[in-house]
């Protein structure tokens, strides 16, 4: 029997380090790494490609439902959230979790958990794991307005807040989140994110363009019709005409 590749994460090094111990003293699972936090995982996922990820669902930063919300890779692991608090069990089972652990795990109930996953992982579509991130996603753009964005850069992820970025603009399966001279990409859609961001922050000037209320400089309009909006950058955008009424609320 192939022994599954455990990923554990949890910002509590003694809550993690219970999970370590129950996972070395399963033959069927082997240890290959274990992260701290949020991102940290998600470097660790990317590098180490786990089968199975027990992972915590309240960390400083970035949760455990917005870890695998943010996973973009050609592998998503099986995941079963652990945590202290039990309102969390019907989220995690909402989004499609192979299963959910209350703290303190005992080992009975993480005997329970090991062979649900390995018997989840041995039946489950290529689709399902993909459902699962998004499933996660809804999830956490339920929670509210959004602040920040995961961006991942290699192997690496890194925060980018929608306090800092000037505009955005749709590139294929991807957007490019531009702050000052950098362009971070990450995968989205225009449509999603602007209903996220919210109409008091952001304005759509084209069907690909999003651009930050607060960094526009001047707005000129066009004899052709739409606009040209200057940024405090120096970037000049322009806008299209089915976009006109949403600058002449800016404007107001």
């Amino acid at each position: 029997m192939t022994a599954l590749r455990v990923l554990t994460v949890d910002d509590e090094p003694l809550a993690r380090e219970r999970i370590n111990e129950l996972v070395r003293q399963t033959p069927a699972l082997e240890l290959v790494g274990e992260g701290r936090n949020g991102l940290e995982a998600l470097d660790l996922i990317s590098t180490l490609e786990p089968d199975l990820v027990f992972i915590d669902v309240e960390m400083p930063e970035l949760s455990g439902f917005g870890v695998i919300a943010s996973i973009d890779g050609p592998k998503i692991p099986g995941v079963v959230f652990v945590t202290a608090f039990e309102q969390y069990a019907l989220r995690a089972f909402d989004v499609g979790a192979i299963d959910y652990l209350h703290k303190p795990v005992t080992p009975e109930r993480f005997a329970a958990a090991v062979s649900r996953s390995r018997e989840r992982l041995a039946q489950q579509s290529t689709n399902a794991p993909r459902s699962v991130a998004s499933d996660a996603a809804r999830l956490e753009r339920a929670r509210g307005a959004r602040v920040r964005f995961v961006v991942r850069h290699g192997t690496s992820h890194y925060f980018v807040f929608v306090s800092d970025i000037d505009w955005i603009d749709a590139a294929d399966n991807y957007l490019q989140l531009h702050t000052g001279s950098r362009v971070h990409l990450y995968r989205g859609t225009l449509n999603e994110i602007a209903d996220e961001l919210g109409s008091s922050r952001f304005v759509r000037v084209h069907r690909s363009t999003l651009v930050a209320i607060d960094r526009i400089k001047s707005v000129t309009p066009r004899e052709s019709g739409g606009h040209v909006i200057e940024l405090h950058t120096g970037i000049r955008l322009h806008s299209s005409r089915r976009y006109t009424d949403q600058i002449k609320k800016i404007l107001q």
